[in-house]
Parts: C-alpha cells; sequence; structure tokens
C-alpha cells in the first residue's frame, strides 16, 4: 500500500541555477546529483533536512518525460509563472519570510492570516510559486474569511 509522497518534480529552466536556488536561497540539501547512464537525464533531487523521505526533482522539460513539442509548451507555462509548486512549510512564517527575502527570493505576497495558517507566496528562479506556510495550530478556522 502506499506509505506516502517520495518524490516529486518540480520543472524549472536550468538545472545548475535551480540546484543554486534551492540550496543557497531555500536552505534545501542537494540529495542526488547524478546523470543517468553514458549521455543520459541529469537526476537532480534536493530536500529540506529535517524530512530526509521526501526530495524535490528538479526536471528540465524534455526527453525521456516528455516530448519536445510538450517540453517547449512547458517551458513557456514554467517561465510565464502559471505554475504552481507546491506547498512549502515553515514554524516561522514571519523569521523565515525575513530570511528569504534577505537572500534574494521574489515573494508575491508578503505573510497573510488565512483559515489554515499564515501565508507567503514566492516564486523560484524558474518562475513556479510556491505557497510558503506556517500551519494554523489548531488546524482549520472554518470561521475566518478566505481572503
Amino acid at each position: 500500500m502506499i506509505k506516502g509522497l517520495a518524490i516529486t518534480t518540480v520543472w524549472v529552466l536550468d538545472q545548475d541555477r535551480a540546484k543554486e536556488f534551492y540550496t543557497q536561497k531555500l536552505g534545501l540539501e542537494v540529495r542526488t546529483d547524478m546523470t543517468m547512464g553514458d549521455g543520459g537525464m541529469r537526476w537532480l533531487t534536493v530536500g529540506a533536512p529535517d524530512q530526509p523521505d521526501v526530495e524535490l526533482t528538479l526536471m528540465v522539460p524534455g526527453p525521456p518525460a516528455m516530448d519536445p513539442e510538450s517540453a517547449e509548451m512547458m517551458r513557456k507555462l514554467i517561465a510565464k509563472g502559471a505554475l504552481g509548486a507546491g506547498v512549502l512549510a515553515t514554524d516561522d512564517i514571519h523569521g523565515d519570510y525575513k530570511k528569504l527575502k534577505e537572500r534574494g527570493v521574489e515573494f508575491l505576497q508578503e505573510p497573510q492570516e488565512r483559515p489554515y495558517g499564515t501565508e507567503a507566496l514566492f516564486r523560484d528562479d524558474s518562475g513556479n510559486w510556491f505557497s510558503f506556510t506556517q500551519r494554523r495550530a489548531g488546524g482549520l478556522d472554518l470561521e475566518r474569511d478566505w481572503a
């Protein structure tokens, strides 16, 4: 049976730039950086130091995952900023927001209260956007407006 999420893909435009962004700006660690097979695809994964069982694969659109036409469409969507890559969790949204901003992370929204916690939005170096969220103690507040 399924035990949980182990690896998920974040499509990026340049793996070297993405590696630098995710490690130096976001503070994630490189888990794997290798070429699969002779002249094959680069397998680059990163993850949060406190969550060793979950990895983000930083993949450039193209073979073997997709044909050239699909890869070009994906690159355009990434560059346009149309793709949301997920939610990254923190236990200090205000302090970590300040640190990431000082490291040059582009925020689309400063921390705001939501029914599920406090959330800021940022983009990675390719254009993908992430929710950066500190969950609300006690769970979802159904009385709070979804502003």
